[in-house]
């Protein structure tokens, strides 16, 4: 398995790979709704705030990850972790959290300082991710599942209260993701 930064290249690929492991697993309409947030991601954010990663085999995508900035008054370097998808054929073997884990590293050594997700906690946990009270940091839009609200430091095992609403990309700025 080969792990590496999102290429814009790959982005048709990409779209379909959320598009079909979203369809398989919570149906049709579901996977046209992550297939085109994908493709809004990868359009509609500067290049430099779209931090996007790929898992692969022998030239086959497997599964892809992308972080976007969550923006505060204050001075943070803050990403949100959405969406991922692997390949429904190569689930359950360990390859989306060990991409997740290599761009937790990627990010890290450019400076990030706190990782933010919506999901399932026993799928993100396993990735250092925790239960993230909107008491310490508030998700951008009103979260219908606030037990998938996560967040992990990457600086110390305190996640820092942050009172002020943070702000995310255009792609993820919908209610329909939240």
């Amino acid at each position: 398995m080969n792990f590496h930064s999102f290429d814009q290249q790959q982005a048709a690929d990409v779209e379909q790979l959320f598009g079909q492991v979203f369809s398989d697993s919570e149906g049709e309409a579901e996977g046209q709704l992550l297939a085109t947030l994908v493709n809004e991601l990868i359009t509609t954010t500067k290049a430099a705030d779209l931090k996007g990663f790929v898992a692969s085999d022998d030239q086959l995508l497997i599964a892809a990850i992308f972080f976007t900035p969550l923006k505060f008054q204050q001075p943070i370097q803050a990403f949100l972790l959405s969406p991922v998808a692997v390949k429904t054929s190569h689930q359950g073997q360990g390859i989306g959290q060990q991409l997740i884990k290599f761009g937790i590293e990627q990010l890290k050594q450019q400076g990030a300082e706190l990782l933010i997700t919506y999901g399932d906690p026993n799928f993100y946990g396993k990735t250092g991710f925790q239960s993230l009270p909107e008491s310490v940091i508030q998700a951008p839009l009103a979260l219908s599942y606030p037990h998938g609200w996560l967040g992990q430091s990457l600086l110390s095992d305190t996640i820092p209260t942050i009172s002020d609403k943070p702000s995310c990309v255009q792609a993820l700025n919908n209610p329909i993701y939240w």
